[in-house]
């Protein structure tokens, strides 16, 4: 990895792209993750590269419905695998989620050096390699309809960081609970998902898992009412008008 100064004005943006590169090279990032994190890189630098409060109120809004879930599973990709393993397993154990590796690009070499990065960040069992187990997604099309029928297949609430809208499309349509992280607030993923959260994953993800904590000595009615408050469509909107509001300081002060 590349040595990249701490007095650099977008250090840790230059840091997790140098993450992605490496997983990469190390097979775990197809070419097409590294373009996806492009377009993510430029909506994060729009939203003023910090979690905002909207990003806050969804996570807290996550967490709740994790902590009601009977069956969680989290969806690994390649980008995850790269960018945050060890808090993704925390996150699953956190919880009590299985763990399922899940690509759009599917590769059986890429799918096990995945398994085998979550393993090495402290994960026990990984799901999405044993074809004796597979089925599939009605809907969808690409090899991401391709789900373990002890994982996906089973889940009430699925945590789909990084998706692709056909398959959020799908999961909603087989009766499941959709969480993502997605730094675009127009993307067919966020308007399809239940509860979407617009930050950078490598910054939200310690936050759900504090939230989760947090949240985890209420009672069941106290985690409903904190569902019931959030409106993921406000939401979004609320954070379209925040990069407006942006963009528009930034073009008084030019």
């Amino acid at each position: 990895m590349s040595l990249i100064p701490k007095s650099h004005p977008r250090a840790k943006s230059l840091f997790i792209r140098e993450k992605l590169v490496k997983g990469f090279e190390n097979g775990l990032v197809a070419k097409e993750g590294l373009l996806a994190q492009g377009r993510g890189e430029a909506f994060d630098y729009l939203l003023g590269e910090k979690t905002s409060r909207l990003a806050k109120n969804a996570i807290r809004a996550a967490a709740a419905q994790l902590l009601l879930a009977e069956r969680p599973v989290i969806s690994v990709n390649g980008n995850i695998a790269a960018l945050c393993p060890k808090e993704i397993v925390k996150l699953s154990k956190q919880i009590k989620a299985k763990l399922e590796v899940n690509l759009f690009y599917a590769n059986k070499t890429r799918k096990q050096a995945i398994i085998k990065m979550l393993k090495k960040s402290g994960a026990k069992e990984v799901l999405g390699s044993n074809p004796k187990t597979s089925t599939k997604l009605d809907g969808i099309d690409s090899a991401r309809r391709i789900v373990d029928k002890n994982g996906i297949f089973a889940a009430d609430v699925v945590v789909v960081p990084l998706e692709d809208g056909d398959r959020t499309m799908a999961l909603r349509n087989a009766g499941k609970i959709v969480i993502t992280f997605d730094l675009n607030p127009l993307s067919r993923t966020s308007h399809t998902a239940n509860i979407t959260i617009v930050d950078n994953v490598t910054r939200g993800i310690d936050l759900l898992i504090e939230e989760c904590k947090k949240l985890s000595k209420r009672n069941k009615d106290s985690l409903q009412k904190i569902i019931y408050n959030f409106d993921n469509k406000k939401n979004l909107a609320e954070n379209v008008i925040q990069i407006k509001n942006n963009l528009t300081r930034r073009a008084r002060i030019a």
